[in-house]
């Protein structure tokens, strides 16, 4: 639901009425992430997606169907068929589709401002019960839950947990990181832009991104110090200056989580930045951590497609996967990639 908090809101202010589909449940074997869910709007417009071909017509009809009559049901698809089944083949999906409105869900504007703000919150919905006067109803909580359908003697309730989103730190604010933030913000990263020079960072250039005024390394020591920092961070540095990315990238390689750095330039600039590393007192192994350059291989792009290749390495690098693009990182020749 992260991803269509807008489209929901938008229906939610008009008064009308729309029909909201989430999977809650797969069984057997099912590519459809749970908590995926399908917003059909009163015009019969759709946001957001939890299937293709077949299934996702049907689920689209149950929907426009929520919204007419306003009945919530909990209902089983094959995702072989598309259709409602009943039979164990191992390729089954529960999906529960309920209208949605201000008043079929008054507390919605509080999730979408906790969403947006990066807060924690988790809805519970009850979607099955032997009352049909209790099902659909919501009940929001700031506490830490998994993202699961919770079966009770009298009740089944989905449970819709959502967390604030990994960030990712880019430095250096030029043509490269617009294109790398629209890019991280598309597969739901919050992204953070800093530069030390305020006519470069501009927040009217990197829409949707924080932009901060700052020295790097002071900005990444500010962050660390309050907790904001795991091991789903990402950071990559795109400005190839000695005197702002040797102090940003000690300070990175000190902390005790991260999941992804990186940097971009050319050889050149990889051979220095690597020596000047190793003159800091860093060993080989620390500078592994080091993804250079930063995304799949080396050599000129435009900024779209360098974003690509550093969000498909910031991917494989977070799933432990080695990209077959790679060639094998060799700090002694300070050239290479490392996952």
């Amino acid at each position: 639901m992260r991803d269509i908090v807008d489209d929901l809101l938008r229906v939610w202010h008009s008064g009308a009425t729309g029909g909201l589909a989430t999977v809650v449940r797969t069984i057997g074997t099912s590519s459809l992430p749970i908590g995926s869910a399908m917003l059909v709007t009163p015009n019969g417009g759709v946001f957001g997606s939890i299937a293709s071909g077949r299934l996702e017509e049907t689920v689209y009809e149950a929907a426009m169907e929520a919204a007419r009559t306003g009945i919530r049901q909990l209902r089983r698809y094959s995702t072989l068929t598309g259709l409602e089944s009943s039979s164990d083949d191992g390729t089954l999906v529960d999906i529960f589709v309920e209208p949605f409105s201000c008043r079929d869900f008054p507390e919605f504007p509080t999730v979408a401002a906790d969403i947006q703000a990066h807060r924690r919150v988790t809805v519970f919905t009850v979607v099955w019960n032997q009352d049909p006067d209790v099902i659909g109803q919501h009940l929001i909580t700031d506490r830490k839950h998994a993202t699961e359908l919770v079966a009770l003697p009298e009740s089944d309730l989905f449970v819709a947990s959502y967390c604030p989103p990994p960030r990712l730190l880019i430095f250096g604010a030029n043509a490269y990181a617009a294109t790398l933030s629209a890019q991280a913000r598309m597969i739901g990263y919050r992204v953070s832009i800093c530069d030390s020079r305020p006519e470069f960072a501009d927040p009217a250039s990197f829409p949707g991104a924080e932009v901060v005024v700052d020295w790097p390394h002071r900005y990444l020591n500010t962050l660390s110090a309050a907790g904001e920092i795991d091991s789903s961070t990402g950071i990559v540095v795109l400005a190839n200056e000695p005197r702002f990315e040797i102090p940003l990238l000690t300070v990175a390689l000190r902390l005790p989580e991260l999941g992804y750095l990186a940097a971009l330039g050319t050889p050149a600039d990889q051979a220095r930045r690597l020596d000047d590393l190793r003159a800091g007192g860093f060993d080989e192994p620390t500078l592994s951590r080091l993804h250079v350059p930063a995304g799949l291989e080396a050599g000129p792009r435009t900024p779209a497609e360098t974003a690509v290749f550093i969000t498909a390495d910031f991917l494989a690098s977070r799933a432990g996967l080695r990209l077959a693009a790679h060639r094998d990182f060799d700090t002694s020749t300070s050239v290479g990639m490392a996952i």
